[in-house]
């Protein structure tokens, strides 16, 4: 209120309340949704830090139901209109990790260029694949019952997104990881894939999030590729390096 250059009787004239109802939410007082929506449009603040209480879903350890947007028994059953409007939307960042991911060029064939034309405006794209050659890709080339093909997927999956390689906030790196499950950020909605055993990658359940807290769910697999990034070897290697 200060900081908005409000005092009580002011708020109270702004929002169509009497000022003892103010007094009564300085008092700790939570108002109904509707006020708090007023208030908050009022003074520029979001209803969550006025009255932190009223949004369980932002504090730690709270229910996060409402980050989940859909959820797919299966990566293949999520709508392509669904991977093109997530691509098509994000402006601030793209982050994908996984083992191989070629589907996104096999099925979208302008992916390439709009990702080039998106980072040439200033948005930053990093991708992680796995290392061909590593432990772990022929670990899970057998768990997922492969027959020796991983390695060669992914090297394909490279060569698809080559054309950025040399395309200004573009990175990209490769993992030794044994990864649980595959992350696609686009901005604030992302698509993880939680990895099954036995099972191939587009048979792998899927779930769409959009972030809503610092404490989410979206929160932890954001995170997690953090965490992953920070260890990846750029590709391709540089000068002097093998």
């Amino acid at each position: 209120m200060l900081r908005a250059q409000f005092d009580s009787a002011g708020l109270a004239s702004a929002v169509s309340v009497d000022v003892k109802t103010v007094n009564r939410w300085l008092a700790g007082r939570v108002p109904h949704q509707r006020t708090r929506i007023a208030v908050a449009v009022v003074l520029g603040e979001s209803e969550a830090d006025l009255w932190p209480q009223s949004r369980p879903d932002l504090a730690p350890g709270g229910n996060v139901l409402g980050e989940v947007v859909g959820a797919y028994a299966h990566r293949a059953d999520i709508p392509q209109a669904l991977w093109a409007t997530l691509l098509s939307g994000a402006g601030d960042r793209v982050d994908l990790l996984g083992y191989a991911y070629p589907f996104i060029v096999e099925t979208m064939p302008e992916a390439v260029p709009l990702l080039t034309a998106k980072c040439q405006a200033g948005m930053r794209l990093r991708m992680a694949f796995a290392d061909p050659d590593c432990a772990h890709v022929a670990e899970r080339d057998q768990l997922e019952q492969m027959g020796g093909t991983l390695p060669g997927r992914i090297r394909n999956a490279l060569n698809f997104f080559g054309p950025l390689l040399d395309v200004s906030g573009v990175q990209v790196g490769l993992h030794t990881v044994h990864l649980y499950n595959a992350v696609f950020r686009f901005d604030t909605q992302m698509i993880v894939t939680p990895y099954l055993y036995r099972a191939r990658g587009y048979q792998h359940t899927a779930l769409h999030l959009r972030e809503l807290s610092p404490h989410g769910i979206f929160a932890s697999y954001a995170d997690q590729f953090e965490q992953i990034w920070q260890t990846v070897t750029p590709y391709p290697p540089r000068a002097g390096t093998s």
